[in-house]
């Protein structure tokens, strides 16, 4: 699938970018190695920019690989390092009468299933977050290299925004057809009473798909998926990147180059979590809806029916403390792995001050 995917990567580049003369990957590590413009910047040379060649590696097919791998990590050990948090947040959704905030809800989970009962669902949280990883910020870079091509030099600075948003909204539809198999059997096992649905890794998904005429399994619950995690992504990147951005411009005004790795990474946490906030607040409605559709009661009901029977108000609030705590520090964390393993790589953190055009 990889290799595939990848291959994807050099079919998204406008036309003007195809017709660049052929470079081999020796002359690209040699242009990141030298920094010289003439070889990081091929395009100038015949009067054609291009948007993969503005960093401090070029963006070919080894650059986005990396990049996915780097979503793997990124996502994939964030999401199962908090299990506990998310049990707690899926079941105060579900039964927000039982749950009623983080401290009760934990106390309750312990009573009844022992402390090993926060950890219900970690293994289709760590398979299908790492694939989404692989897809949410691969396909970013991607995309956004894409988009940046198409405005031009000029309007990809002017509209700069415009192209975080298309394309974080873009590579997140394609993530969340990664994600959501896993994601419907993780709420499944994280929100039945105990014993009635299997918690084992492998035996969940093999239930999920047996029952699938009840369940919907795969595919069910892709529809509030997007509508949850594609504004969530959207805000997550936009948001990110404009805080890093406002950090090089008024905080940290030096170019970015000069600080350190440790300022650089701190940067990116601190920005990573205030973006993760106000993903959290964006998102919750949609995720609530997901939690209440593994319900026993509410099988085979339409997410109409669910959202009339609960609410607005109570889809936009219940488990919204737990949650904006989890996804602040999730995103905070996640954004803080992803820069660490572009920099260890000599690729450099995402984002910073933009110099206007002289």
């Amino acid at each position: 699938m990889a290799s595939s995917l990848l291959s994807l990567s050099q079919s998204l580049i406008p036309t003007q970018a195809q017709n660049m003369p052929t470079m081999n990957s020796s002359l690209f590590n040699a242009a990141a190695t030298r920094k010289s413009e003439e070889l990081t910047i091929p395009a100038a040379a015949e009067g054609k920019w291009d948007a993969r060649f503005l960093g401090p590696v070029p963006h070919d097919a080894s650059y986005y690989g990396k990049c996915m791998l780097g979503g793997i990590l990124s996502c994939g050990l964030t999401h199962t390092i908090i299990t506990p948090l998310d049990v707690i947040k899926c079941n105060s959704q579900v039964n927000p009468a039982k749950y009623p905030n983080l401290i009760k809800g934990g106390q309750t989970i312990i009573a009844e299933e022992g402390a090993l009962g926060l950890l219900k669902g970690w293994g289709p949280t760590a398979i299908g977050y790492s694939m989404q990883g692989f897809g949410k910020f691969g396909f970013y870079e991607i995309f956004k290299d894409l988009y940046a091509n198409i405005a031009g030099e000029e309007n990809s600075v002017k509209y700069r925004r415009v192209i975080w948003l298309a394309a974080s909204a873009s590579a997140e539809f394609i993530a969340d057809v990664f994600l959501c198999p896993s994601e419907m059997t993780k709420v499944k096992v994280q929100t039945s009473v105990p014993g009635s649905f299997p918690t084992g890794t492998f035996a969940s998904y093999a239930a999920m798909n047996a029952a699938k005429s009840e369940t919907g399994f795969p595919f069910r619950s892709l529809s509030p998926l997007w509508s949850r995690q594609i504004p969530y992504t959207m805000a997550k990147f936009y948001f990110y990147q404009e805080v890093v951005e406002m950090f090089y411009t008024h905080v940290f005004t030096a170019p970015k180059e000069t600080y350190g790795k440790g300022t650089q990474l701190g940067v990116a946490f601190g920005s990573g979590y205030i973006a993760g906030v106000i993903c959290a607040i964006v998102s919750h409605p949609a995720d609530s809806l997901v939690s209440l559709a593994g319900k026993p009661e509410n099988k085979g009901k339409a997410f109409g029916d669910i959202i009339k029977e609960t609410g607005w108000a109570k889809l936009a609030t219940a488990g919204l403390g737990t949650r904006i705590i989890m996804i602040g520090t999730l995103t905070g964390l996640q954004w803080w792995i992803y820069d660490a393993f572009k920099t260890a790589l000599g690729m450099g953190t995402t984002g910073g001050k933009v110099e206007a055009k002289k």
